[in-house]
Formats: C-alpha cells, structure tokens, sequence
C-alpha cells in the first residue's frame, strides 16, 4: 500500500508539472472546497493566495481560526476584527463562500466544552465572523452546526459543518503519560447533545447529494494520540459509523483539523460500499513541527507537518474525489484519490 501512494504522487507530480493547480487529474473538476484550520491572527498566513490559485467555490474554516483563550468578549471580538481585516484574508472572503466550525482556541476555552460560561456570547462573535445573517436559526438556537448544499450543473455536494464544543461533556484525563486524554467509559458523555444528533440524522438520511462533507474540527478515526478526538468517546463515534451506514447518504467524508499537521485517515466500515475517509489539515499559522510520530492505524501515506492547506476536488462523472494537501507555493505535499 506504501508504496502504491507513493508512486500515485510522483505521477501526480508529473502531471503537475503539465497541469495548472486548478485542473489536477485528466479534467477539470465540478467543484473544489479548500479548507484549514489552526490560525493564529497574530501571526502571517502566508497561505491566502496559494488558496486561491484552486479557485475555491468554497472555502471551510477546520477551527481554531483565532487564538483568543478568554472570558473577555470584548478582547475576543478584537481578535476576531484582526482576523477578518487582514488582507489577503478579505481576497477569500470576496471571491469565494466562506463556512465553518469552531475549535477550542475560538470558542474560548482551550480543550473547553460545555463547562465554558461564556459560550452563549462566545457564539455570537463566531456568527458575526462568518457573516451570517441576524435572521438566521443559529442566531437564535444552541450551537452553531449548520449544513449548506452546493448545487452545479452536474452534481452536488453538501456541506454539515458539526458543533464538538457547545455541547461536549468532560473528558477522563490520562493515566498514561505523555498522553493528555484516555477514552471515557463506553455510553459514558456526549460530543454533540441530542438536539446536534437529531439534526445530524436528519440532514443525512433526507441528503440527495451526491457528495456528503461532515466538517468536525476534532479528529474523527485518529484515536490513539491521547490528545482530543472522536475516540475519547467511543459510543459517540460508533453512533456515526452506524448513521453514515445507515443513512445511506452517498459520497460521506470528514474534514478535521485541531492538530497541528495534516493526514489522510481511511477506515472500512463493514456495510458501507466506500472507504471512510477523514482528511485532516492544520495548521495555516504554525504546526507541530517537531513531530517524531505517534501511532495512528487508520493512517494513509506519511504525516504532513509544515504550514499547509487542503484541497478536495470532486469529479461527478467520475463519481471520485482527489484530495491534496499544498504549501505556500502551492505544491502538493500529499494527495489521495477515493473513487465513490
């Protein structure tokens, strides 16, 4: 398997050599979400117009897209302007739709959940962030999950941006050293409250998309790091094993960020006719650049550690999606092609 990916990405190197960015493969791709995550405002992003060279119809935010720990909402909506002022920044915004989650770093507690006091006011900066309108039902519920559907001449693709902080429960500290988190006991806490989980439900199995992207800012089949993850609670991730399946909503794939590299993660889901795929990209600002490895089973091809974004192009004759992780100068760093 090592080395089928690694010969797949020297002929991707090659073609890129014949190709623009936008139109990697053998044709021009129906629709193209550029996403990331981990963005420090105080920082350069030097990755804004290597984004744009895709031609993004959409750009996704993974979370943490500032850094601003506090119960000062005053200091946070100042973070939030710096954010939203610089730029190349404001070039992406112009030309492109622009959605997301949240992470800890923006939501305001690091590792935080529902424990945060002040994740009511915290919600309303992130929502006046994204522009999103003052009549719009997140302005008014819990959490700020949302799902979009991008239709083109050919096909379509949904967007189901998840919510892992307003509602999450306590996580059980590690008696392993080294590692900060260990799963809870099974049945035990919830990611996404039952209110979350019902619209997730929802919004899968009534999907007639051709493509489903799950947007959850913490990892979903990495779960032997000990940091944050889907697998601190295990019956939760079963639960969306089990609703991917059973929703039978076509094309289903996760974005994730929160980790400070990016990786390709495929797990087989007995049941289900494709592999499931969680494409982390992070981080845009600053990365783990130390990394020496940590053990991930689901792991595909090697770990990314340097300042990077992701690309996912889908192709609707093909019914297939090329995945590609670039740097400041647009070269591909890693890509993964997953025929649906």
């Amino acid at each position: 398997m090592k080395y089928f990916i690694r010969l797949s990405f020297l002929l991707f190197l090659i073609l890129m050599g014949c190709k623009s960015a936008g139109n990697l493969g053998n044709s021009q791709p129906d629709f193209v979400i550029a996403f990331g995550s981990c963005d420090n405002q105080k920082l350069e992003n030097n990755l804004w117009p290597a984004i744009l060279k895709n031609n993004p119809n959409a750009w996704v935010w993974g979370g943490d897209n500032i850094y601003s720990d506090t119960y000062d909402m005053g200091k946070m909506a100042l973070d939030y302007k710096t954010q939203k002022e610089e730029k190349e920044y404001m070039k992406v915004v112009n030309s492109t739709k622009v959605l997301g989650t949240w992470d800890d770093h923006d939501y305001g507690l690091n590792d935080g959940g529902e424990e945060y006091e002040m994740r009511k006011e915290s919600q309303q900066l992130f929502l006046d962030f994204m522009d999103v309108p003052t009549n719009d039902p997140r302005r008014e519920r819990e959490g700020i999950y949302h799902a979009e559907l991008f239709e083109t001449a050919n096909g379509s693709v949904k967007v189901i941006v998840l919510d892992t902080r307003y509602f999450r429960t306590s996580l059980t500290k590690s008696e392993i050293q080294k590692k900060r988190y260990q799963p809870n006991n099974y049945g035990e806490g919830t990611i996404l409250g039952e209110a979350q989980w019902q619209w997730l439900e929802s919004e899968l199995k009534n999907s007639k998309a051709d493509f489903n992207v799950i947007v959850t800012s913490i990892q979903l089949l990495s779960g032997e790091h000990g940091f944050e993850t889907w697998a601190n609670f295990p019956h939760e991730q079963d639960k969306l094993y089990s609703l991917i399946k059973s929703s039978k909503a076509k094309g289903v794939m996760v974005l994730s960020g929160d980790r400070h590299i990016s990786e390709f993660s495929k797990k087989e889901i007995k049941g289900l006719k494709y592999p499931l795929i969680d494409f982390t990209s992070s981080g845009l600002t600053h990365v783990y650049s130390s990394f020496s490895g940590e053990p991930n089973q689901y792991r595909v091809g090697e770990v990314i550690s340097q300042k990077s974004f992701g690309v996912v192009r889908f192709n609707f004759k093909s019914n297939s999606v090329l995945m590609s992780m670039h740097d400041e100068n647009n070269k591909p760093l890693a890509v993964y092609t997953v025929k649906y």
